[in-house]
């Protein structure tokens, strides 16, 4: 299971938005603040509060991640796998904000952004 840091309020709920690590310094570098940020094998993870996908679509690359999802994997030795934190908030939140995170993830990868009102 994906572990947030001790001492963090996470009252909404957490899904994750995985982005490919070679853009996880330029968009952690542009955005306005970052909450955790979790690096696996060649992706960025960005925690971002339940339900953070509804009515976007996120970009074609981009991996969304709904709950908390199992991190667990095996790398030779036995040893488990998974994501190691790059960056924690500065506050007490885990979240990026999700809407910031949308538009330069879409950016990067050259589209428009778009979404959806109806539920």
């Amino acid at each position: 299971m994906l572990s947030l840091p001790a001492g963090l309020r996470a009252e909404l709920g957490h899904d994750a938005v995985g982005t490919c690590a070679a853009h996880g310094e330029r968009i952690l570098a542009r955005l306005p603040r970052a909450g955790c940020v979790f690096a696996d094998e060649g992706l960025w993870w960005w925690i971002v509060p339940s339900g953070s996908d509804i009515g976007i679509a996120w970009p074609s690359g981009t991996h969304y991640v709904v709950g908390d999802p199992s991190w667990t994997r095996s790398r030779p030795g036995g040893r488990p796998a998974g994501p190691r934190l790059v960056h924690g908030p500065d506050g007490d939140s885990p979240y990026t904000a999700p809407i910031p995170l949308y538009f330069l993830v879409c950016g990067l990868a050259g589209v428009s952004p778009r979404w959806s009102l109806a539920p």
